[in-house]
């Protein structure tokens, strides 16, 4: 199973690539589109890794592409950080399971 990184930056892109994972950029809505199901056609690719910033910008795309059943669709920072809560991880242990830490 290989991962593959849809990336809005080069400099994830390459960081991605020295850690052995290729990828690609999307520029546009229809960039990541295309890229999703090209990922999401490839039988290999088992993780497709975005980086947050999809989320914020085209939230509709992000969360269908999550709901895929075959393939594990994961958000990352890019270089300049997380866009998220500094809590979030306490926060989500809670909603997930009504723990609260």
């Amino acid at each position: 199973m290989k991962m593959f990184l849809i990336s809005n930056n080069q400099d994830t892109l390459t960081g991605m690539r020295l850690a052995g994972v290729e990828g690609a950029i999307a520029r546009s809505r229809e960039e990541l589109s295309e890229l999703l199901d090209r990922a999401f056609k490839d039988k290999d690719i088992g993780i497709v890794l975005l980086n947050e910033k999809f989320s914020v910008k085209y939230p509709d795309i992000t969360n269908a592409a999550k709901m895929n059943k075959n393939t594990l669709v994961i958000e990352i920072p890019d270089r300049h950080g997380t866009g998220r809560r500094p809590d979030f991880i306490t926060s989500y242990i809670n909603e997930a399971i009504g723990v609260k830490l």
